[in-house]
């Protein structure tokens, strides 16, 4: 009984979060969740302010990237990025989105995938409107690169922030672990994209005029500093929190953004979603589902047991949303860095293959929808049927080969 009202209420908030009636947070569903799931005694209240604790620094970071990601839009990084993107593509949209795949994969990288979702997407629609390409297999881009480009750095996703404290990680071994993956599941999904989408890039060049827009340079000098800081300061024990705190600050002061517009696009709201669904997810995992999770997890890091934790993440993710099944796999796999990347692996590369995989993609139909281009489902998951498998096997095969490299 307590399994399924367990898998009830997580069902819920992720319905609410999906539909979000009447436009409220996520917040409105999932608090009231994890209160239940604290009185029927589905989670002792202990373990709960347990739980809110140790996701306390990781939220903090979520809160943190998201401000510096809005102010670095405010300062003119990504109309810098489109500019740079229609002038150097000449009008040939293969060339594009080569371009918009770097772009992209750096966005996610260094600033999350929210950044790319949000803040770039509708850049790259302008752009491949200005150019008259076709703009689906480059909005399409960075949909596919927001999930699966998040693989390289702790700071790139959440759901690496979990992971990395899970494993025991420093900051500069997670992204060297993670860099050969990274590398080949950006090539895969290049390849395939570039297949799949063969008719709308075969379209002729077309080359107007594109004004320059002038290099925020104070910005990028912030941004790189922050992603140093990163690096640096990791190894002396500063959370990546205080450091994306730190640059985000120094943009706001020299915005003159005024403190209720910072903590309004800190997103509250959606922080506090993120404590009441570890609660939930928690439930979740105490009960009978996640004692069959933990019998059909792998216990060894050989190939075929990364293969198998991918593939199980991957699935998860696509049924029960990708951080949801982070926090559920997590504890299952935290005996083995190898297996924890692995669950990475399939959180962040499986919700390619539905919308609602993760919320990113959620936010990037809403944005499709918005623009009046909505994307088709069956071309959505014909797409995410052809990549998904392959960037999976890939990828794993190149954390394999990471990790027998340095020793893990």
């Amino acid at each position: 009984m307590s399994t399924a009202v367990s898998l009830l209420l997580l069902v819920a908030v992720l319905g609410f979060a999906v539909v979000r009636p009447r436009g409220l947070p996520e917040a409105v569903g999932a608090v009231p969740a994890a209160l239940i799931a604290v009185v029927a005694g589905l989670v002792p209240w202990r373990d709960a302010l347990h739980e809110l604790a140790s996701l306390g620094p990781t939220v903090g970071f979520l809160a943190a990237v998201l401000l510096l990601a809005y102010l670095a839009d405010e300062a003119g990084v990504f109309r810098f990025a489109g500019s740079v993107a229609a002038r150097w593509s000449r009008g040939s949209p293969r060339r594009l989105l080569g371009l918009v795949f770097v772009i992209a994969s750096a966005v996610t990288a260094a600033l999350s995938l929210d950044a790319t979702v949000v803040l770039l997407t509708p850049v790259v629609f302008a752009t491949a409107s200005a150019l008259a390409v076709r703009p689906k297999p480059h909005v399409y881009a960075c949909n596919h690169l927001a999930n699966s480009a998040s693989l390289l750095l702790p700071v790139s996703n959440l759901t690496n922030l979990l992971a990395m404290s899970a494993a025991g990680l420093s900051f500069l071994s997670f992204a060297g672990l993670m860099a050969l993956p990274w590398l080949a599941v950006i090539g895969v999904e290049y390849l395939i994209l570039r297949r799949f989408f063969a008719d709308d890039l075969g379209t002729p060049p077309h080359r107007p005029d594109v004004e320059a827009v002038r290099a925020p340079r104070y910005a990028l000098t912030v941004l790189g500093l922050t992603l140093a800081g990163f690096a640096a300061a990791s190894p002396i024990g500063v959370h990546p929190a205080w450091v994306a705190l730190a640059g985000a600050l120094a943009l706001a002061v020299r915005l003159r953004i005024g403190v209720p517009t910072l903590v309004r696009k800190a997103n509250p709201g959606f922080c506090v979603f993120v404590f009441a669904l570890g609660i939930v997810v928690l439930g979740v995992s105490r009960g009978g589902f996640g004692t069959l999770v933990d019998r059909v997890a792998p216990q060894h890091a050989d190939l075929l047991g990364l293969l198998a934790m991918a593939g199980l993440a991957a699935v998860l993710a696509n049924v029960l949303n990708n951080l949801p099944a982070t926090l559920m796999l997590l504890p299952f796999a935290a005996h083995s860095p190898g297996l924890v990347l692995a669950v990475l692996l399939g959180a962040n590369i499986g919700p390619n293959l539905t919308y609602v995989g993760s919320l990113a993609t959620l936010l990037w139909r809403q944005i499709l929808h918005k623009s009046g281009h909505p994307p088709v489902t069956g071309e959505f998951l014909r797409l995410g049927a052809l990549t998904v498998p392959a960037c999976l096997v890939v990828g794993v095969a190149s954390l394999w080969v990471s990790l027998r490299v340095s020793g893990l």
